[in-house]
């Protein structure tokens, strides 16, 4: 199990290391939160698909989110 010896524990980390995992959870968290919002206060008519496919790829981390607000999303017209 060579890929386990690889594997760095939290205490492990430096405080800078931290800090970024910290930020790039938040940045996700959020991005997944506003958009599963957005997909849920517009009506189905004002988006490309199923609103269930959506859902399920907005928890994708970071690629989900950004995916639903570049193509999810009709535009008025």
């Amino acid at each position: 199990m060579a890929a386990h010896r690889n594997k760095k524990k939290w205490s492990d980390l430096t405080p800078a290391q931290r800090a970024a995992v910290l930020v790039a959870g938040s940045v996700q968290l959020s991005l997944a939160a506003t958009a599963w919002v957005d997909l849920a206060r517009r009506p189905a008519a004002q988006v490309q698909g199923s609103k269930a496919k959506w859902a399920a790829i907005i928890a994708i981390n970071f690629i989900g989110p950004i995916a639903y607000f570049t193509r999810g999303r009709k535009t008025a017209s």
